[in-house]
């Protein structure tokens, strides 16, 4: 029986929400995607043209991976300053999607980004980053601002 499915978000776009309620400790499912180098991923997410959009999912090795090639419906995961799921790598360049706390039945799946980019951090550059997730503490940003 299917936990979850991919439908438009308030959030932002499409999102990933439960069908129903799911406990504290699951194992939702796998982050799918062709695993490769970041220099190929950035590459094909520049050309891509969508700016502050991205399926890439860095992994402790320095590889990625890239779910706008063989993802799944992990990659419309949307970012929460507070989130109810979690990313958890098993070392073998695999990533599952776990929660954190209760998931109700027609709640949106989220984890926190924490994204890094390899550039100072402009008005620009925050901008296309911009936090939608209306948390009461929001940061106002999916950039992981504490590694500046």
């Amino acid at each position: 029986m299917r936990r979850v499915t991919v439908r438009k978000s308030s959030v932002h776009g499409r999102g990933v929400f439960a069908l129903r309620a799911i406990p504290v400790g699951q194992r939702i499912f796998e982050y799918r995607g062709e695993v490769t180098s970041w220099r190929q991923a950035s590459a094909r997410h520049r050309r891509s043209g969508r700016p502050g959009h991205t399926f890439i999912f860095g992994l402790a090795d320095g590889r990625v991976i890239d779910g706008s090639v063989g993802g799944n419906g992990a990659r419309w995961l949307n970012h929460s300053c507070r989130p109810n799921c979690e990313a958890v790598e098993d070392g073998r360049a695999r990533v599952f999607i776990e929660t954190i706390r209760n998931v109700k039945a027609g709640d949106e799946l989220f984890i926190a980004y924490g994204l890094t980019v390899g550039e100072a951090i402009t008005p620009e550059l925050a901008a296309d980053y911009v936090c939608r997730c209306g948390a009461k503490r929001c940061t106002g940003s999916m950039l992981d601002l504490t590694s500046g």
